[in-house]
């Protein structure tokens, strides 16, 4: 049977509709095809320029690794600085492109940000900013190079260290560690162990003594303990008071042995100090003595002849000030950043200095803008004539000695006994430290607070605890 004519047209119809439908699909697939290998071309890109500009960042970590004061590429100008990114023929397929912002006078944060571009596609890049810095010993609340304790009641919320053991009885919010694998506690009478752990407590359930499995103590160490880790060289810390007196010498301000029995400095709101020396300490009254190291009132009368006004300086450009002599400080600074330095030299044990502070030494801001760092080559002394409610603002080391208050007797007056210590900012100690005593002396409160602004910011050429920098934020911005 022959076809019509009328078939032959529908046929030919339906063979146009799915020819052209099929056409479709096929052009719509391969639109599909390649834009999926634009979109994946582009996606490699993308993922190399990122590359690039972590080159960079690796290029310039590695430059300070050589010059770490240099902030300018070597180049002794300012930037933006330009580096062709190679492949592993030697062809050049992209750049990365530099911006290094030198840290604030003192510290060590470095602000990098680095611009990588690749030569297939001029029009895109992508931006990183990470800063650096090279840890300082203002990174720990408290840092020790000596057995410590801590009561029940204590609270600290910043990371604790000590060369020697630590008991920890309170709540650590942040890391506690320690260079000893174990060690004999001091006081262990109640904890009924002697050989305890490199970091351990006593608070109800007791550790267990070494070689016992180290329990997991959250209510105690949220953050955990470590031990042992690396020691902290307090000794390299006579290095540094060195070096500060060389800077304070040089372009901060230095003043050598008073001929007195030290001097008295008031810090201003105007960035300016007040400089005294004294010449007489109060007298222990009536039968009060001790025979702890050291010991005194470590108190000066401020009035009549007890001390003399020399001058009113400037805070220095570097903000180091150094003196060849005991110190009394107190004061408040707004937006400074200074390191107040007491040592002598040569170093020796029986003329090593002390700082004191007696009277408030404050902060008029709170959120780094303001920063002070107190280094004694010896003690950091609360004296008997300390104020009743004590507020210290202030990052403290004692080198060779410890951060704290002599016991004073009810022999001593009134003031053997004080209120309210509050310390913003850390200790570190190279013996003991101790602001109160078990029989009562001393304050009977203490608020110990961690300045978290001294991690990133620390008081400027506050000693180091490496000669590496590390990472401390890292972020995308295109």
């Amino acid at each position: 049977m022959k076809k019509t004519s009328g078939q032959e047209g529908l046929l030919l119809i339906q063979v146009l509709v799915f020819g052209s439908i099929a056409i479709l699909f096929l052009v719509g697939l391969v639109s599909w095809v390649g834009l999926s290998i634009r979109a994946g071309r582009i996606t490699i890109q993308r993922e190399l320029a990122l590359q690039i500009a972590e080159a960079g960042i690796d290029y310039y970590r590695w430059h300070l690794a050589h010059a770490a004061s240099d902030y300018q590429d070597g180049t002794g100008g300012a930037g933006p600085y330009t580096h062709n990114f190679s492949d592993k023929d030697g062809n050049a397929i992209g750049q990365f492109i530099l911006e290094i912002t030198p840290p604030p006078i003192g510290s060590t944060l470095v602000t990098i940000t680095s611009t990588g571009k690749i030569n297939a596609n001029a029009n895109l890049q992508r931006k990183i900013r990470t800063q650096l810095a090279i840890p300082s010993i203002a990174k720990f609340a408290v840092v020790a190079n000596a057995d410590m304790r801590f009561g029940e009641g204590t609270e600290v919320f910043g990371p604790i260290h000590s060369n020697g053991g630590i008991r920890f009885d309170g709540l650590a919010h942040n890391l506690v560690t320690s260079s000893q694998t174990s060690y004999n506690d001091p006081d262990f009478d109640d904890c009924n162990n002697n050989s305890s752990f490199g970091v351990h407590t006593c608070a109800n359930p007791d550790d267990p003594s070494p070689p016992a499995a180290v329990p997991s103590r959250p209510d105690v160490f949220e953050a955990g303990r470590q031990f042992p880790v690396p020691a902290v060289d307090f000794t390299g810390l006579t290095a540094d008071l060195a070096q500060l007196k060389s800077d304070a010498q040089s372009n901060g301000k230095y003043f050598a042995a008073s001929g007195g029995m030290g001097y008295r400095i008031v810090l201003r709101t105007d960035d300016t100090f007040d400089l005294y020396r004294i010449n007489s300490l109060l007298s222990p009254p009536g039968s009060c003595s001790s025979s702890q190291s050291g010991w005194g009132t470590w108190s000066i009368n401020t009035g009549g002849s007890s001390q003399t006004f020399l001058a009113n300086h400037p805070f220095p450009v570097n903000g180091i000030i150094f003196v060849e002599d005991h110190l009394w400080i107190q004061g408040q600074i707004n937006t400074a950043r200074l390191t107040i330095a007491s040592a002598r030299f040569p170093d020796n044990p029986s003329t090593r200095t002390n700082i004191t502070v007696n009277n408030d030494l404050t902060y008029t801001n709170y959120d780094g803008r303001d920063v002070i760092g107190l280094i004694a080559q010896n003690n950091f002394n609360v004296g008997l004539k300390s104020e009743d409610d004590l507020r210290i603002d202030a990052a403290l080391i004692a080198q060779n000695g410890r951060a704290g208050r002599h016991s004073y007797s009810s022999s001593c007056g009134s003031e053997y006994i004080r209120s309210t210590l509050t310390l913003y900012g850390m200790i570190g100690t190279n013996q003991r430290y101790g602001f109160a005593y078990t029989n009562g002396t001393g304050y009977t409160t203490r608020n110990i607070n961690y300045d978290a602004n001294l991690l990133y910011g620390p008081p400027p050429s506050f000693p180091k605890t490496s000669d590496q920098y590390t990472t401390v934020s890292w972020e995308e911005l295109k």
